[in-house]
């Protein structure tokens, strides 16, 4: 505590504290408190691992001044009793997030400190999805393997059956009420030559549609551990996973979780790893060793502006499509704000109708009132909106006399209702007791609807709370220190929603200098160079270049790397002050490094040989004429030819092979060397529709960086196009896509004719007509990140 609060703890933290104490002494757990505690000590004070809990384990003081925790009781409304009840009596339940890099360091710890006979992960049972039901049976019945591949391919989360002729309806995967992504239509069986009613497709469709929900296979949880006392063969059976050094509990982790077994999820973020990496350029760039996450300046004003106008490309969280739309409505200026922010673009709250009432609300559109005194205390923060679960835990305490402990139990009810039923008891007692004192019975089932949404997808306030800490300081990282951001995001991939060539040309629009692969310059990864004349320990004005590493060459080996960068260290502490480049020639980097031909090709194939041999063109002539195998006695020798005058590369083809060896470019974007033939279709580019007129005929054409259709969106599909000049989110609506579901799913690069729909900042583009024109990029690899 003294750590904690340094000038003391106000009287209501000793409170809460004293009382999470007493309950952990009650029910036993102090020891797997302790436990926590010491593998995140361990991993952040022995190692330097950025880690951090989260979810309802953020409700605890304890776990805070213990340092499990990052939300301070006293700027948050902590509710113990959501993480840990003496009603419910189950043990607690912490998730760690550690760098996703650097996580397997933590889970080898457990094991040693533990031992293998003591520790374990637990086990998760794989169930049968509609693509693997299908692969599965149509290898069963013997059915052509490329077929069954090519319908199962165009069995995606997102699609939906496209209208099916009269007398023909699709077949069904699953249950009574199939889900997207359950329906087969028959010409989509047609399509690859098959007979949907012949016996065999038939047999096909039915045994597939039982299969679904039925366990496939044991696999590991991401990181849930359990530890015994004792051997803990002697409480479950285990077994050694397929990877070294790990043993895996053979039962499902809701198993052990019926058993009262207590475990500890020790959990990966990417982000993590990218704030780290960030930060510690940031303290070499300013001459402060140890700048860290708590270094950064809270309440940031600059720093609300951009996420205000939903400049949010690469932070944690608020990058999606729906943020970035929310994020100009709900103008985050606290970092409360944050915490909402992160929880309202939720199924929860979108389910439960509560996103429009609260943006009315505190845009002043709507009047915010109070039933009453116990209301206004459970949602006055929220402006009378239930937005995270343990509010409607506060408003059963306080408005129906709840307990702590029967709320939770009240919200996990409601989570299960539709599989366990149960909920008649909890429904006459919240109502009846609020009408008992004086509440509306219309407000009182309205509060109990709100409950029954929220106790499945709600969102706590306390998890909320840990990830926009996250938040606030990615977004700090992007506004003040981009160049240190982008080289943190590129060496942490992969992760988060962008892929790096939407990293890259953001912050080359926020004004980062990005500089190619060069063996004569790079390092494995991705670093900031040093700025010429810049005094050691001091930060140069503006923004320090970003060159990419040699790790952004799709293919080339990290020990390849490490010789040549060994190699031209030695060469230039060898060499005489301005004695020239590291290497004299190609061979000479070969012979130096120990490259092999391969390694060599994908250097020339990434245009990282510029610096000796110019183009690719000439690269790929100077690797093919060198021996990489020679003999001892040849090894030392060079060879002496002539360089080879051969022609550049055409600025397509100079883009299409920076796409196939590094996954972007630094040239031209594609779409500009296209701007010719797109012409004929009387596209616009994105930057000219940004400044179109509400309801005006538009056309885009652009590569798709993402798809997604979230379960609320009620069949809307979202695609997310990239031009030369910025990006458009196009809407699809359900019977667009049912109609051109081809196009939707199959084109890299889609031209979309539709209406251009304005609010605000908030920009899209309805769809109407969907053209897939993947063959202007002859052959361009560029894929779409697709998410539920």
């Amino acid at each position: 505590m003294k750590r904690r609060f340094p000038a003391g703890e106000l009287p209501s933290v000793r409170k809460t504290i004293e009382h999470e104490l007493a309950l952990i002494a009650q029910l036993g757990f102090e020891p797997y408190f302790l436990t926590v505690a010491d593998i995140v000590q361990w991993a952040r004070h022995e190692r330097g691992i950025l880690c951090q809990g989260r979810g309802s384990a953020a409700n605890s003081a304890v776990c805070f001044c213990l340092g499990v925790t990052e939300v301070d009781p006293a700027r948050a409304n902590l509710l113990f009793e959501r993480f840990i009840s003496a009603e419910r009596n189950e043990p607690p339940d912490i998730d760690i997030d550690f760098e996703h890099q650097r996580r397997e360091e933590v889970i080898q710890y457990i094991y040693r400190k533990y031992g293998r006979h003591r520790a374990a992960l637990t086990g998760v049972v794989i169930s049968y999805r509609p693509r693997s039901a299908l692969r599965d049976v149509g290898r069963a019945l013997g059915l052509d393997l490329d077929r069954i591949a090519a319908v199962s391919r165009g069995q995606q989360w997102w699609v939906d059956t496209p209208a099916s002729p009269p007398g023909a309806p699709a077949a069904v995967l699953g249950r009574a009420g199939a889900r997207r992504g359950r329906t087969i239509a028959p010409e989509r069986l047609q399509a690859q030559g098959l007979d949907p009613d012949s016996l065999v497709c038939r047999q096909w469709m039915a045994l597939t549609q039982q299969l679904i929900g039925f366990p496939r296979h044991l696999s590991q949880h991401p990181g849930g551990f359990v530890i015994a006392r004792d051997d803990i063969s002697r409480l479950v059976p285990v077994e050694n996973a397929a990877m070294d050094g790990r043993t895996v509990i053979q039962w499902d982790k809701d198993d052990l979780d019926t058993l009262g077994l207590i475990k500890v999820d020790i959990l990966a973020l990417g982000m993590l790893s990218a704030i780290r990496r960030a930060l510690t350029m940031v303290g070499d760039k300013l001459g402060l060793p140890g700048f860290d996450m708590q270094s950064v300046p809270a309440e940031d004003a600059p720093v609300y502006e951009m996420l205000c106008r939903g400049d949010s490309v690469g932070t944690f969280q608020v990058e999606s499509r729906a943020q970035m739309s929310m994020l100009p409505r709900l103008q985050p200026r606290t970092f409360y704000d944050l915490v909402i922010e992160v929880a309202i673009v939720r199924p929860g709250p979108i389910q439960g109708g509560m996103v429009h009432p609260y943006l009315r609300r505190r845009s002043g559109q709507e009047r915010v009132d109070y039933p009453s005194d116990e209301v206004r205390q459970a949602l006055e923060r929220t402006l009378g909106v239930p937005i995270f679960q343990e509010q409607v835990m506060q408003l059963a305490i306080l408005a129906a006399d709840f307990s702590p402990g029967e709320a939770d139990s009240l919200r996990r009810a409601m989570a299960a209702w539709k599989r366990k039923g149960g909920i008649g008891p909890f429904h006459e007692r919240l109502v009846g007791r609020m009408v008992a004192k004086g509440y509306q019975p219309e407000y009182a089932e309205r509060i109990f609807k709100q409950i029954e949404g929220f106790g499945e997808y709600g969102f706590p306030e306390s998890h909320a709370a840990s990830f926009a800490l996250l938040v606030y300081v990615s977004a700090w990282l992007k506004h003040h220190h981009p160049d240190a951001f982008l080289a943190a995001l590129l060496n942490s991939q992969p992760m988060g929603f962008y892929a790096p060539a939407q990293l890259v040309r953001d912050a080359r629009e926020h004004g980062v200098q990005v500089l190619p692969v060069d063996v004569l310059r790079s390092e494995w990864e991705t670093v900031l160079e040093t700025v010429p004349g810049t005094v050691p320990g001091t930060a140069p004005p503006g923004l320090r270049p970003v060159r990419l590493g040699l790790n952004r060459l799709i293919g080339f080996a990290q020990a390849d790397a490490l010789r040549l960068v060994a190699a031209r260290n030695q060469a230039r502490g060898q060499a005489p002050p301005g004695g020239g480049p590291a290497f004299a020639s190609v061979e000479d980097l070969a012979r130096r490094a120990g490259l092999d031909g391969r390694a060599l090709q994908l250097l020339a194939q990434g245009d990282a040989l510029a610096p000796l041999v110019g183009h690719r063109h000439q690269a790929a002539w100077a690797v093919r004429g060198i021996d990489t195998q020679a003999t001892a006695m040849l090894r030392a020798t060079r060879t002496q030819e002539l360089p080879a005058t051969l022609d550049a590369p055409a600025a397509g083809l100079a883009v299409l092979a920076d796409y196939r060896s590094t996954g972007l470019s630094l040239g031209a974007h594609p779409l500009a060397l296209l701007r010719d033939q797109l012409s004929a279709f009387k596209v616009q580019a994105a930057a000219v529709l940004a400044l179109c007129r509400h309801g005006q005929l538009a056309r885009a054409s652009g590569l798709v960086t993402h798809r997604q259709r979230p379960e609320t969106a009620k069949g809307v599909v979202f695609v997310t196009l990239e031009d030369d000049t910025g990006a458009v989110n196009v809407i699809v609506w359900p019977a667009v896509a049912a109609a051109q579901h081809q196009p939707l799913l199959a084109a890299t690069l889609l031209t979309v004719y539709g209406v251009w729909q304005r609010e605000g900042e908030v920009r899209h583009l309805i769809a109407h007509r969907l053209v897939d024109h993947s063959a202007l990029l002859q052959g361009l690899v560029s894929k779409s990140r697709d998410f539920h």
